[in-house]
């Protein structure tokens, strides 16, 4: 493993000039760009597409929406005639944030070069970080304008930003052909919406749509949409918005000093079951500013909301005492409440359970979790609630997990520093698995 010591700064104006080596030309350049996602049966992960390098090879990639830049493994079969390391004390190793310069002591090769960039490639899915490379390579997602009924041209990003990883790194990601990578949607200048806003000339907005069926496909977008869904339904109608909020201290496996967190946080002030306020330490709400606990995020790499300990007994308590009349059955881990799925009954947002509603910045903002993101089938006829005890000592008091974001359309409106969400589109009779990606109704 290269070792590395700290880079000297660059100016601003030289890493904004820099960003990019070379642009589309404007009769190519697309108004926003979709992505499919899909999800993983065995690991619960969701997955995207693009391609990358010359020749052009697919690559799978894990959404990760706190990772700070999409890296690859390099040491297996990476071949690419376009490939370019960063040198160290570069604008784009400063814009990078990058933790040292490195040298390697072996043949160059993709990974392994000397005087280059070093930054800190992390498998969010085990919680492991390493030193790695970053580099550019040639891009060429293929991203069509996402207006939900007309395909168009796929776009290219000619110098695309990304760090090489070891092997190792890729333990506990899911099975693909070509591998299986994290893609980094943070809130860093070298994650994938700030690289495509900043390539394709629109506002750094993307949005996320999970699919709640492995078989189906939702749908990934960067720019302004729109976020049109069979049967001609445009989600973006029904977004509420809270501010995003930045805990000053990194939650990443390995940071530098100051450095705050890239995740997205948002102010949750209360909880209610069935319209029900719950007790709860307002104080686990908030974020520390000094050791960065406390608060609440949004993650795609934890399969199921979690709930600091008290949190989750309030909740499960009060879940538990709505559904008293219900037959209880043996518990199924990761889950405590589970029950008879024949007694609960159906509805078009799921299973006809209590509400759980997040207050946010007042009450007339909220998000409310149905049984359709709120229940577990985990096997025929059982249903389990679908929050997951985080511990006494959990860093992050909430963390909303992928099930509680399936068939929701949750946008990051990086430029405006805010989150709307639209809350289950089920009652809207539609599904993330319903974006029209290649032709007309």
């Amino acid at each position: 493993m290269a070792a590395f010591i700290k880079c000297s700064s660059i100016s601003i104006s030289l890493l904004l000039l820099l960003l990019f080596f070379s642009s589309p030309s404007s009769a190519a350049r697309p108004h926003a760009l979709v992505a499919p996602l899909s999800k993983d049966p065995k690991t619960l992960q969701y997955l995207t597409r693009i391609n990358q390098r010359t020749p052009s090879v697919p690559l799978k990639l894990a959404v990760d929406l706190g990772g700070r830049h999409l890296w690859v493994n390099c040491e297996t079969n990476y071949i690419s005639s376009t490939y370019h390391p960063v040198p160290c004390k570069s604008a784009l190793c400063s814009l990078a944030r990058a933790d040292g310069c490195g040298d390697c002591f072996s043949s160059p090769r993709p990974g392994c070069n000397n005087n280059t960039c070093g930054v800190s490639p992390e498998n969010p899915f085990t919680h492991t970080s390493t030193g790695g490379e970053l580099a550019t390579d040639t891009a060429p997602p293929p991203l069509p304008s996402p207006d939900g009924f007309t395909p168009s041209s796929p776009a290219t990003d000619p110098s695309f930003l990304f760090s090489c990883a070891p092997a190792f790194l890729t333990r506990g990601l899911a099975a693909g052909s070509a591998g299986v990578w994290p893609a980094g949607l943070g809130r860093t200048r070298i994650a994938l919406p700030y690289q495509l806003s900043a390539e394709f000339s629109f506002r750094r907005r993307f949005a996320l749509c999970l699919p709640s069926n492995p078989r189906v496909t939702g749908a990934l977008f960067f720019g302004p949409g729109p976020y049109s869904f069979l049967p001609g339904i445009d989600a973006s109608q029904s977004l509420l918005y809270t501010p995003l909020l930045t805990n000053p201290v990194s939650t990443a496996g390995s940071s530098t000093k100051g450095e705050p967190s890239y995740e997205y946080f948002i102010g949750v002030t209360a909880i209610k079951v069935g319209g029900t306020p719950v007790a709860l330490n307002k104080t686990l709400l908030t974020i520390d500013k000094k050791t960065g606990y406390g608060g609440t995020k949004i993650s795609t790499s934890v399969p199921y909301t979690t709930l600091e300990t008290s949190i989750y007994k309030t909740v499960t308590s009060a879940f538990s005492a709505a559904l008293a009349n219900v037959t209880r059955v043996a518990a199924v881990a990761p889950f405590e409440l589970c029950y008879d799925g024949k007694e609960l009954g159906s509805t078009r947002v799921g299973p006809g359970v209590p509400a759980v509603e997040l207050v946010l910045q007042n009450e007339n903002v909220f998000w409310i979790i149905y049984g359709g993101n709120s229940m577990v089938e985990v096997k025929s006829g059982v249903f389990c609630f679908g929050f997951v005890d985080g511990g006494r000592t959990a860093r992050t008091s909430i963390v909303i997990g992928g099930y509680q974001l399936e068939d929701n359309l949750v946008e990051f409106d990086l430029a405006y520093s805010r989150v709307g969400f639209s809350s289950t589109l089920l009652f809207r009779r539609t599904t993330c698995g319903n974006f029209n990606f290649t032709s007309s109704p």
